[in-house]
């Protein structure tokens, strides 16, 4: 909680006359979904200002522009709580629930918060198909999964670009972050991730 009240007290000056939320950020979109998409923790100026997970800053303007063009999203672009974006058949969540100082949550951070992760899973009974983004949420995910049950096989899946695992009735997929580090230097572009999307659907629609 004390990181998200840092991010919150600092804003930079585009973002002065902002009330930001600086609580922890809860998941976003449809209970009833069969894709959920697991990010690092909320950015210092997106989702920890607008309330909502990847609202506000470039990083979401990458996912839900893929989710929009993959049949999730009722719009390609997600400004604030209020904008009027729907979620249909998918479900965005991150590991860590506060801004860490940074923009880089710590191990430390990733335990604390990983029974809400796992109690948040828990509750989405019909995703079938888990989407991580970056090597933190992956080993995340992994373990949220071991903590309900879903024994992780050895030797542990290795994230990359493109992996995939399959613990109890979950697919793991990963993807590079959409982080602008990522994302402006070429290592992901949007066909990369649209074909992660691509595969997360096909696999819902096959997953036992």
């Amino acid at each position: 909680m004390r990181c998200c009240e840092t991010a919150a007290k600092e804003p930079p000056k585009r973002f002065l006359d902002e009330d930001y939320w600086g609580k922890p950020v809860p998941g976003f979109g449809d209970r009833a979904a069969r894709v959920l998409v697991v990010g690092l923790a909320p950015a210092a100026h997106g989702a920890n200002r607008t309330g909502r997970v990847f609202t506000g800053d470039r990083s979401g303007d990458w996912l839900y522009g893929a989710l929009h063009r993959a049949g999730f999203a009722s719009q390609a672009a997600s400004r604030s709580r209020t904008d009027g974006m729907v979620l249909t058949g998918a479900y965005v969540a991150c590991i860590v629930r506060c801004a860490p100082p940074g923009n880089k949550p710590t191990p430390r951070e990733r335990d604390r918060c990983l029974p809400y992760f796992a109690r948040e899973l828990a509750l989405l009974p019909r995703v079938k198909v888990i989407v991580a983004l970056g090597g933190f949420a992956w080993d995340g995910v992994l373990r949220a999964l071991r903590t309900l049950g879903h024994p992780v096989a050895k030797p542990r899946p290795v994230f990359a670009h493109g992996a995939r695992t399959t613990l109890g009735p979950y697919a793991l997929l990963g993807s590079y972050h959409v982080s602008q580090q990522n994302t402006f230097t070429g290592r992901l572009t949007e066909p990369m991730l649209d074909a992660v999307f691509a595969s997360a659907v096909d696999l819902a629609d096959h997953q036992a």
